[in-house]
């Protein structure tokens, strides 16, 4: 959403007569578009970490939730359409993920590390 946004505000991209080095950094670093790359950023860093705790099968469906929000962000905020076959596709997903999250997923126990020292005696030396 923030990137949309920040695309809006930005208005129509034209590389034009411009270097496409420094209009990619201005549009990189205009406040909503670094905003959503940041948020996008932290979003796949959770991703990864759910990634190393359930199965992918079980984890990966879980993302298809993110089209749900979006498409009712997306008519609340913008004004974009949601008409009776995206309503239909939303609902499909939502059915989609809560059958695979009543499956239930084997989740990654952690595995104990022994670490193992060897000591020496200080017993007879001298000091």
């Amino acid at each position: 959403m923030l990137l949309k946004y920040g695309m809006m505000q930005l208005g129509p991209l034209s590389f034009a007569g411009v270097n496409p080095i420094l209009k990619i950094l201005s549009i990189v670093f205009s406040p909503f578009v670094f905003l959503g790359l940041l948020t996008f950023v932290i979003s796949m860093a959770s991703h990864l970490y759910v990634l190393s705790k359930v199965e992918l099968t079980y984890a990966y469906p879980f993302l298809s939730l993110a089209y749900v929000v979006v498409a009712f962000a997306a008519w609340f905020l913008f004004g974009e359409e949601l008409n009776a076959a995206r309503i239909g596709g939303i609902a499909l997903i939502c059915a989609g993920t809560i059958l695979i999250a009543r499956t239930g997923s084997t989740i990654a126990d952690d595995v104990p590390v022994t670490i193992t020292a060897k000591t020496h005696s200080t017993e007879g030396a001298i000091r």
